[in-house]
């Protein structure tokens, strides 16, 4: 989100409520598959 003069790396300090909810959102799916490819990392181990 970036605005003008303070070029693409500006980052807003306040977010709204839904941004909010959208972001951890997010958050949460990359944590599901991050939990996933543990999982199968160690089924991977275990059989071998």
């Amino acid at each position: 989100m970036g605005y003008g003069c303070y070029g693409s790396s500006y980052t807003r300090s306040f977010l709204t409520k839904e941004e909010k909810i959208q972001l951890l959102k997010a958050y949460h799916q990359d944590l599901k598959r991050e939990v996933q490819g543990v999982e199968e990392r160690i089924k991977e181990l275990e059989v071998n």
